[in-house]
């Protein structure tokens, strides 16, 4: 991308061979690097050099995925009309490089790793950066409200009286306390006794008593697991429990609305529920340009130095939202009466940072000659700088006790990207007088050439490496843009159901064991893409822990309070042994060939309609039409509003979680079926017309939205939309940012 000074309404900075925008360059002179050990002439120095050193990398990684791709789009051009032969396919990815030899088996060495990450299986949220208000909504739940997070969803169904109401309905909420004595009495369970039956707890000598409704007395059939209360021990105020590693907080107050209706007076049970979070700069964002990155940078400041706040305006009263402080509690082996031994918890989940890829690049700094560089490396620079609020002690609440910076690399293709990322997270540490590898990585598994090598992936980030996780979205459109020209894909939704999914989730869990996460790393699973259907998660998400996944993405707070049941429910990291276990038994039977490389052959098995699948005119429209509507309703929001993540109803107002991942399947889809003539031009034009009134009329209500049926020419966004489809091939990877990001610049424009 170029951009000139004169095409911008600010000014730039001169610094050695770049120009730096000036709100950027004012931000960091003003407002990081006071109180850090680097002055402004230092740090503007160090940027200088670095760009230096890695622009020509990165810039011959990108090339070296355009070359990739031209090979395997020749391969499949070539044996068009053929039977394909899976056998011949995989040589030929072996020997383009695509497809690399094994390394030898290894071990991470990533030390002072934060015990959220690498010890404790919990529920994680991903929240775009860019707003404040999720921001910190996020960071906040590490605590969440059981009782709220039942009352106010379909977990609890609305038959027989239960309906959802703002004021409080006793028939809905004796459901919800019912099913929280369920949740204690699977993950605290009594001697003889459950929790329903519970009319007093107490404190005798660091024990917890429980007072039965019978008179009788019984105790928590794991003493161990009472670990701390507060108020005073004949009548505590909260007695905090710890199950699995997680805590559970009964909250008592026979005054409270819900309390005093309850034998035992318990007004809600709080859950821990989020231990971690990602603050997104990347596919939940709509950030276009200096100014939009500057105020994510802020939102990232502001976490670091614990200072970030924002008013909100709800029910018609205006208060100010700030980070939770911290949760203090008597000790349960407290001995002094006089002097208790307290015990201190976090009030916050462990902020982590989701950088952007190689692909984009900001107009925050430009060379001299006008051209953008790569985004990722002021991402990284900065980020870091920033981060080094919470290394030095100055934040008011602490992120990371164990010093360290958690830092999500995203799209990445192969190992060489991530030892790119790995050189340059050690360029910044050596350049700020960092620690080594106090910058950890988490690696996003969602391109086909990091999931078919992940394992020299993680090699490639040994020492440094702190999380996976399969990303299911993603990974869906570098399958279709890769083996663009194989064939026609496979129905959307019924591309959950392929070969290649099943053996990329169990791989991303094995390889991760296999080279040592367990206790020193998250393995992470994907997202619960529709937040208005609990019961549904409840139902199936349990499916993560079970896994041997340590975390699993949700999208919101509630949702975050409801998953952590699961991890009570299983404990992750005996999963892990016995999964460890079996599968070095199976080494030991069978050592010529192991699971893992069996499930290779699956993961390359591209997903493309079988030759007995028979679609008909009906189902090919209502695929192209359930791929457009939900096109169309979220780039609408991404270029009329800057929105980057939002709740998009589907075809069936079924309200779903949109962001670039999911927009990348969509247009990849099209664009792939448009391709193998299952699609003319003209049925996807016709279908986007219709579907723009669809979307129109599900926004009416929205007083932000600009309508797109009564101006298709003139629509941004609309035409956006075409070019995402009709341009779609020639996309890097299928990527859809280099388009949104040009279109939304020109709508701003406006």
């Amino acid at each position: 991308m170029k951009h000139t000074q004169q095409s911008n309404q600010y000014s730039y900075q001169a610094i050695q061979n770049y120009q730096v925008h000036q709100a950027l360059y004012d931000f960091v002179q003003q407002r990081v690097l006071p109180g850090l050990p680097i002055n402004n002439g230092q740090f503007w120095n160090y940027v200088s050099d670095v760009l230096d050193e890695f622009i020509p990398s990165n810039k011959a990684l990108l090339n070296k995925r355009e070359s990739f791709q031209a090979q395997i789009d020749e391969w499949h051009i070539n044996h068009q009309g053929e039977r394909f032969n899976q056998e011949s396919y995989e040589c030929f990815l072996k020997e383009i490089g695509y497809l690399l030899p094994e390394c030898d088996d290894f071990s991470i060495t990533t030390r002072n790793v934060d015990d959220e990450v690498a010890k404790i299986a919990a529920p994680q949220l991903v929240v775009p950066l860019m707003n404040a208000r999720f921001a910190l909504n996020a960071a906040n739940a590490r605590w969440g409200s059981l009782y709220d997070a039942l009352y106010g969803t379909d977990v609890i169904p609305e038959d027989n009286g239960a309906s959802f109401t703002k004021a409080y309905n006793p028939i809905r909420g004796d459901l919800v306390i019912a099913y929280g004595r369920d949740v204690l009495d699977k993950s605290l369970p009594l001697v003889n006794a459950s929790h329903s039956h519970v009319t007093l707890y107490q404190v005798v000598e660091g024990i917890l008593v429980i007072h039965l409704e019978n008179g009788d007395k019984t105790y928590l059939e794991e003493p161990y697991q009472f670990i701390g209360y507060q108020g005073d021990k004949n009548n505590p105020t909260s007695i905090l429990c710890k199950n699995n590693g997680l805590h559970i907080d009964i909250q008592i107050d026979p005054n409270h609305v819900i309390g005093k209706t309850d034998k035992a007076f318990i007004k809600d049970i709080v859950l821990e529920s989020a231990l971690t979070t990602i603050q997104d700069c990347e596919d939940s964002i709509a950030a276009v340009d200096a100014q939009d990155k500057v105020d994510v940078y802020t939102n990232w400041l502001g976490l670091m130095k614990g200072n970030l706040s924002e008013k909100i305006e709800k029910d018609g009263t205006t208060f100010i939202r700030e980070l939770n402080p911290d949760r203090r509690y008597i000790s349960a082996d407290s001995t002094d009466d006089d002097k208790p031994s307290e015990l201190v918890l976090s009030g916050r989940s462990l902020q982590f940072i989701r950088n952007v890829g190689l692909l984009m690049t900001t107009d925050t700094v430009l060379t001299n000659n006008g051209e953008e560089v790569p985004e990722g490396i002021i991402d990284a620079l900065v980020t870091t700088l920033i981060a080094m609020h919470d290394l030095g002690g100055s934040s008011t609440f602490k992120n990371s006790p164990k010093k360290s910076i958690y830092i999500v690399k995203p799209k990445m293709h192969g190992p060489e990207e991530v030892q790119f990322s790995n050189d340059l997270f050690s360029r910044i540490e050596n350049l700020y007088q960092l620690e080594e590898n106090t910058i950890k990585m988490g690696i996003m598994d969602e391109e086909r050439r990091t999931s078919i090598n992940l394992k020299s992936c993680i090699y490639a980030a040994k020492n440094r490496v702190a999380f996976i996780n399969t990303g299911f979205l993603d990974r869906t459109g570098d399958e279709i843009h890769t083996s663009m020209h194989a064939g026609p894909m496979a129905r959307k939704e019924l591309m959950k159901h392929e070969s290649w999914i099943t053996a990329y989730e169990k791989r991303n869990v094995q390889i991760g064991l296999e080279a040592g996460f367990q206790g020193k790393a998250q393995i992470g699973k994907g997202m619960w893409a529709t937040p208005d259907e609990m019961a549904l998660m409840m139902e199936t998400k349990s499916g993560h822990p079970m896994s041997g996944a340590n975390c699993a993405w949700v999208p919101s707070p509630t949702a975050a309070t409801l998953h952590a049941i699961h991890y009570h429910q299983h404990n992750v990291n005996k999963i892990q042994t016995n999964l460890l276990n079996a599968l070095h038994h199976a080494d030991e039977v069978d050592s010529e060939v192991s699971e893992i490389d069996e499930s290779l052959r699956g993961l390359l098995t591209i997903p493309v309609l079988k030759n007995s699948e028979q679609l008909t005119s009906n189902d090919i429209q209502q695929e192209l039409d359930n791929n457009v509507q939900g096109l169309l309703g979220y780039v609408v929001k991404w270029i009329d509003q800057g929105i980057g993540c939002s709740k998009v109803p589907d075809i069936n107002n079924i309200g779903r979680m949109e962001d670039r991942a999911t927009l990348r399947i969509s247009s990849q889809h099209i664009c792939n079926w448009l391709h193998h003539q299952l699609l003319t031009p003209e049925q996807v034009n016709e279908s986007m017309v219709r579907m723009a009134k669809v979307v129109d009329e599900q926004n009416k209500f929205d007083n932000q939205y600009e309508p797109m049926s009564d101006q298709l020419d003139s629509s941004i966004a609309f035409n956006a939309a075409k070019a995402l489809i009709f341009e779609g091939k020639s996309q890097p990877s299928g990527y859809t940012e280099p388009l949104l990001h040009s279109m939304r610049r020109d709508k701003k424009k406006q």
